[in-house]
């Protein structure tokens, strides 16, 4: 039986699937829903304060992340901006090359567009990563050859965060090309899950392109940025109107694109004092599972600075991720088994299999990931609920590494 709680609380751990909407941040928003609600392309008093207000914002983020405000491009999500300079790159210079580089653990946001790229006549090498998740710069830089055109690796992996070394990419890549006397291959990272915790200066890390998404910093979904390098040629990917010179057509959204900025502004000040908080946090969550329920393993690097402090990664054995999952929700405690983006599928993630989990092991995975929210108390409150679950579903588990009855044995 498993023990009733007197009270439920509300336990949220799935940070990098989504936050709330901080209070500031929605503040902002407000006034561009009811009072200055004009379309930015229009003439009148409303239109212009619209306008403005989008160039204030863009502006803000430049700063932020060290480039100008021509460099900034809105979008409708983290999705969409990888999208845009992926296929936005390889239309523009498919007349260079049609080769691609990346790794296998990326999100799918950038993995499914690669994937219809090579429907399209284009040669994809993925750099395989270490059981860390980690690639190398030099192994990055051997698989280019004379008709790469793009690197796309991700700032940090959104299930095992892992902390990629981008900047170490980026200054082998500027030797290369000076080497080379070439302006390629062009340098994309998806920053998305970086962006509330590490420091997002275009000029140290050295990219050409860069993704972020105001849903995963405590802004508002639906919204995204892809900085682009002044010279760098892309694509649209969206026809219509004039809007982000050209390179995304659609009436702007301007209540979003002001609380993405403010998200990112009050993420950028608090980064560094933050990330120190929820560390601490993330270390005692481990350190409370590796000491209540035995057979469990810390996924990705160890909890410190090659790993976003806000992820525990931890597979539990011979326990079904999504049951566990399940039985976490009826105590008010909401994890993941993985991306949100793919957790309507079955099949266990291919980001754990990659770093070499066998299949039952990358089965019975959680992803914890932290938020400002969460404290101690909420760590203490899961631990009173997840050794009992844990010790009823391996009891009843299909999937029994130590059971005879196992394909292993057979």
């Amino acid at each position: 039986m498993l023990p009733k709680p007197k009270k439920i609380r509300r336990v949220y751990f799935d940070h990098a699937a989504t936050t709330s909407v901080d209070k500031t941040v929605a503040k902002s928003m407000m006034p561009y829903f009811t009072d200055v609600f004009g379309n930015p392309s229009s003439l009148y008093k409303i239109g212009r304060e619209a306008q403005s207000a989008i160039s204030l914002a863009r502006k803000t983020i430049a700063d932020i992340i060290h480039a100008l405000p021509e460099n900034i491009i809105f979008t409708g999500s983290g999705t969409e901006s990888d999208n845009l300079a992926i296929f936005g790159i390889a239309q523009a210079h498919k007349n260079i090359g049609k080769h691609i580089i990346s790794i296998s653990i990326e999100h799918h946001a950038v993995l499914h567009p690669l994937e219809e790229l090579e429907k399209q006549g284009f040669e994809i090498t993925y750099v395989k990563v270490d059981k860390e998740g980690k690639v190398s710069a030099k192994d990055i830089i051997k698989a280019i050859r004379p008709d790469t055109i793009l690197i796309s690796i991700m700032y940090a992996n959104n299930e095992i965060g892992t902390i990629e070394p981008i900047a170490e990419i980026g200054r082998e890549l500027l030797r290369y090309r000076k080497e080379n006397k070439t302006a390629y291959p062009y340098f994309h990272t998806d920053a998305c899950q970086a962006a509330g915790y590490l420091e997002l200066d275009t000029e140290k890390l050295h990219v050409d392109l860069m993704t972020i998404n105001g849903g995963k910093i405590y802004g508002p979904k639906g919204t995204g940025v892809l900085y682009v390098r002044r010279g760098v040629k892309i694509k649209p990917i969206i026809y219509g109107g004039a809007q982000e010179k050209k390179l995304r057509a659609g009436t702007e959204n301007v209540s979003g694109i002001i609380g993405l900025a403010k998200a990112l502004e009050l993420a950028q000040k608090s980064g560094s004092k933050e990330s120190e908080r929820v560390r601490k946090i993330s270390a005692y969550l481990w350190q409370q599972v590796s000491k209540k329920i035995d057979r469990v393993r810390l996924n990705g690097p160890q909890i410190g600075e090659d790993r976003l402090p806000n992820n525990v990664n931890i597979t539990f054995e011979d326990v079904e991720g999504e049951a566990m999952l399940l039985y976490l929700d009826e105590y008010g405690i909401m994890c993941s088994t993985g991306s949100a983006c793919t957790s309507e599928s079955l099949e266990p993630s291919y980001v754990l299999r990659a770093i070499g989990l066998s299949y039952e092991y990358a089965h019975g995975s959680l992803r914890f990931s932290l938020g400002k929210e969460n404290t101690k108390e909420d760590i203490d409150y899961m631990m009173k609920y997840l050794p009992s679950i844990v010790k009823l579903l391996r009891e009843i588990s299909p999937v029994n590494m130590n059971s005879k009855k196992h394909p292993k044995y057979k």
